[in-house]
């Protein structure tokens, strides 16, 4: 039975860079470029972005890289210093699109979803149907989506950004969904390859196991909740990792890890905060590299 590659990758902000990493050990090891390599992609908000970046452009790791560095990080995550003076008292999303906006428009110009050379979906919502969007590749109604559009609306994480507009909808970043998209990207690979084997890997970007306090939780509101990471707690289920180790067996292998002193946050781009980033993904090829390696064997 012919086998088919999957590749699923999380959101996380700048924490993506640890996903980078890892894809780039990998390249180094096999000398075979991801976008060679796997045959599916799927992704939501940053994991989302990279993901449209293999599946269209053929980026190296390398070029991910790049794309994720802090110079772009820097104007992705842009703010005034009235917005830094106001913090959790700020009214409007506390950064604008124009600058991720921008980034996209760098990588990826003019192209749609319809220019991928590998099949790629990208996970998103729509808060007027409370429903999710997957955006396909191969689907023709939706192949005259802009990549900029596409990755606005995927990363379009509440309280970071401003809801993003494609068409006549309004979206939102898919991790209200589904931050490990690794569930719908198999059940569409099945779909498109149904005599095929499917063998899946699936990268995080880290996972918060820092304890909150439960009594004092009882009298949080919104901004306590806020400084308590509130959307960090709503994207960091291990459900669907669960269900896709029952349902898929030994032909997934999920690479994730607690955070180990990277910041929960999925906006700290400072220096030292990005290098514990990389080294995390530097530790995951540690311990997942080889099974990686074994998981991709023709």
């Amino acid at each position: 039975m012919k086998k088919k590659y999957i590749l699923s990758m999380d959101g996380g902000g700048v924490r993506t860079l640890a996903s980078i990493t890892f894809l780039k050990l990998l390249e180094k090891e096999t000398d075979i470029k991801v976008h060679e390599k796997f045959d599916f992609f799927v992704g939501t908000s940053a994991g989302a972005i990279s993901c449209l970046a293999l599946a269209v452009k053929k980026s190296s790791s390398r070029e991910l890289e790049g794309m994720w560095g802090t110079p772009n990080l820097r104007r992705i995550m842009r703010t005034s210093s009235w917005d830094r003076r106001l913090g959790l008292l700020q009214s409007k999303p506390k950064y604008s699109s124009h600058g991720k906006r921008r980034v996209l428009k760098n990588y990826f110009g003019s192209s749609t979803l319809g220019d991928a050379v590998k099949p790629v979906a990208v996970l998103s919502y729509d808060i007027q149907s409370r429903s999710p969007v997957l955006f396909k590749s191969y689907v023709e109604q939706d192949k005259s989506f802009s990549l900029i559009d596409v990755g606005d609306a995927t990363s379009a994480a509440p309280i970071y950004y401003p809801t993003a507009k494609v068409g006549d909808r309004y979206l939102i970043d898919g991790a209200i969904v589904a931050n490990h998209p690794v569930l719908h990207g198999y059940a569409e690979a099945k779909k498109l390859f149904p005599k095929s084997e499917l063998r899946v890997l699936s990268i995080g970007t880290g996972l918060s196991k820092r304890p909150l306090k439960g009594e004092a939780s009882q009298n949080w509101g919104i901004i306590g909740w806020m400084m308590h990471d509130l959307f960090g707690l709503m994207v960091e289920s291990s459900l669907d990792h669960e269900l896709a180790g029952d349902l898929i067996g030994k032909n997934y292998l999920r690479v994730n890890s607690s955070l180990n002193g990277v910041n929960r946050r999925l906006d700290d781009r400072s220096e030292f905060n990005l290098n514990k980033i990389i080294k995390m993904g530097e530790n995951w090829w540690d311990q997942f590299g080889k099974e990686t390696v074994q998981l991709l064997q023709e």
